[in-house]
């Protein structure tokens, strides 16, 4: 009997070693909060909203009221204080999120989207001092905004470098989700310059710390105390958190901080190029080795792109020295160069790889964007090979669809086009890297291709560009 009772202590010893063991290694989060907290703030804002637009039901709705799925979302979104409803003309404090000092001066970063629209903003500190502060700048483009408050000697986080952060080590997050005050969340990173939709000048920190309605704005430290990140967004679908939290990297939040600062706007690179991913097919079609790389469906007139001689078609494999993996690699490498510097772009053109050399330039605003990224007349025709009946562009549609040249699918049968995934109203403006100009020229070419691989073919889909792979079949 003792022997089988010394059996079973000593096997349960051993299986609860490795359980001690790694429990010893878990982080002890104290010692980081008790110095950190003190410089994380909670952040609520004024708007007096006219009397015609006053909605006496707003304050019932939650994050989760735009009913939209599968987004990211930025925190505590139209997510007001519990209160009573404030009478028709007055303005109302609405806690929307956190922030966190930078100096013992008094300036703090929060997100963009938290002070958006405010007519004030009220810092609230650790002390419960609630204190009026001054936009100095924000950027809606990276979603950071820097503020400044008039008092001395406050406390404030230590900046850490966010290059230097690895997926799988631990972080925390201390902020006010739904109003209650330094609530602290810990996890691991899941992933590191992460694209978001609509975000195209962040890389992301991925996490999967607890992130939620009120976070928004607050820090995300290292197990140095150091912050790393600016919490901004969640993937959800229910509108609370649901494991996949997004930051701003301190590399980039800090740089706009600084620009900020100095002039009160953010001023970033631009290359003048729309691109899409590059996937399999398309990968074979421009003869790359592997899907790789960002390739440029349109080249914006009068840009840094067009003045380094960069042409649709080509698949930009690196930039400045770095690696293009994904499209979405690009954009924010680029934002990152100064205007006016001169950057080295490998490019693979015809299935050779080439160097160009571009200068850089300032992003022009949204609305410039919009007008950048933006004959003869003749009966629709039929190419049998491809199923497609395709006309001429008719001068009406060159001017409102911005188009020089071109052929518009007019119908799509059974064939190589369907299977491609052309739909009507498509305008084909390339073939296998030869500009389309009439159904004519367009037939000629189509009867060149090779059936025992992918080409590429450029089209314009409701005024944006792209690549298809198309293949024919023998």
């Amino acid at each position: 009997m003792k022997k089988a009772q010394s059996t079973f202590i000593l096997l349960l010893s051993l299986w609860l070693l490795p359980v001690h063991a790694w429990s010893q290694q878990l982080p002890d989060f104290k010692t980081l909060v008790r110095e950190a907290a003190p410089a994380v703030v909670n952040i609520s804002t004024v708007q007096k909203v006219p009397e015609e637009s006053q909605d006496p039901f707003s304050q019932f709705r939650g994050p989760g009221d735009e009913d939209v799925p599968d987004i990211f979302r930025h925190f505590f979104r139209g997510f007001p204080e519990i209160a009573p409803s404030p009478r028709r003309g007055t303005p109302a404090p609405r806690s929307l999120g956190s922030g966190f000092i930078i100096s013992a001066d008094g300036f703090i970063l929060t997100n963009h989207h938290v002070i958006k629209d405010a007519d004030e903003v009220i810092v609230r500190l650790n002390d419960r001092r609630e204190i009026e502060a001054e936009v100095i700048g924000s950027d809606a483009r990276s979603d950071v905004a820097l503020l400044k408050v008039e008092a001395s000697d406050l406390p404030y986080v230590e900046i850490g470098e966010s290059s230097a952060v690895e997926v799988g080590e631990w972080v925390l997050a201390i902020g006010s989700p739904f109003g209650f005050d330094h609530s602290v969340t810990a996890g691991i990173v899941s992933a590191t310059e992460r694209s978001l939709a609509n975000d195209t000048y962040v890389p992301f920190i991925q996490t999967d710390v607890a992130i939620n309605p009120g976070n928004s704005g607050g820090p995300l430290f290292n197990l140095n105390g150091e912050v790393i990140g600016i919490n901004s967004q969640i993937y959800t679908r229910s509108g609370g958190f649901m494991g996949l939290s997004f930051a701003i990297p301190m590399d980039v939040a800090m740089e706009v901080a600084d620009q900020l600062r100095e002039t009160g706007s953010v001023t970033r690179g631009w290359l003048g190029v729309v691109i899409q991913e590059v996937n399999r097919d398309l990968a074979e079609s421009f003869g790359l080795d592997k899907p790789a790389g960002a390739l440029v469906v349109n080249v914006m007139s009068d840009s840094p792109a067009q003045a380094a001689g960069l042409r649709e078609g080509d698949v930009i494999v690196q930039f400045n020295g770095n690696d293009i993996a994904l499209s979405s690699d690009l954009p924010h490498q680029v934002g990152r160069i100064k205007p006016g510097e001169k950057v080295r772009i490998g490019i693979v053109r015809d299935g050779r790889g080439e160097t160009i050399t571009a200068t850089i330039g300032a992003l022009p605003d949204d609305d410039q964007l919009a007008q950048n990224g933006r004959a003869p007349s003749g009966g629709p025709s039929a190419d049998a090979s491809l199923g497609l009946v395709v006309s001429p562009l008719t001068q009406e549609q060159r001017s409102s669809w911005n188009l020089n040249s071109g052929v518009v699918v007019m119908q799509v049968n059974e064939g190589p086009g369907a299977a491609a995934g052309l739909i009507g109203g498509d305008v084909i403006t390339m073939l296998n890297g030869e500009r389309i100009e009439m159904p004519e020229q367009f037939y000629r070419v189509v009867s060149e291709l090779p059936q025992d691989r992918a080409v590429p073919m450029r089209i314009v889909r409701r005024g944006s560009a792209m690549f298809i792979p198309l293949r024919l079949t023998p």
